[in-house]
């Protein structure tokens, strides 16, 4: 445990921006998986609706610095690549 009045806080914050991380991660996580079977469903709306939801839960973590930025551009570049050849 954190001794220092300093530490302690950077330890609340830790533990606070962690949980916050979680859930972007979970949000982009649950998306991707939601691509996939509309990718199998072959229904080309869906997919660039779930395309969409991807591509937004992306940018909002690599906004607040939860992923990067070549990442990003990495996974939609998978992503536009498996929409090309469905």
């Amino acid at each position: 445990m954190a001794n220092h009045k300093s530490a302690r806080k950077r330890s609340r914050q830790t533990v606070k921006k962690n949980s916050i991380n979680v859930q972007y991660l979970s949000k982009i996580r649950t998306a991707l998986n939601n691509f996939e079977t509309k990718i199998k469903s072959k229904n080309q709306e869906d997919i660039k609706n779930s395309f969409a939801e991807v591509n937004s839960s992306l940018s909002k973590a690599q906004k607040r610095g939860i992923i990067k930025k070549q990442n990003l551009s990495r996974k939609l570049s998978s992503l536009s690549k498996q929409i090309k050849n469905n």
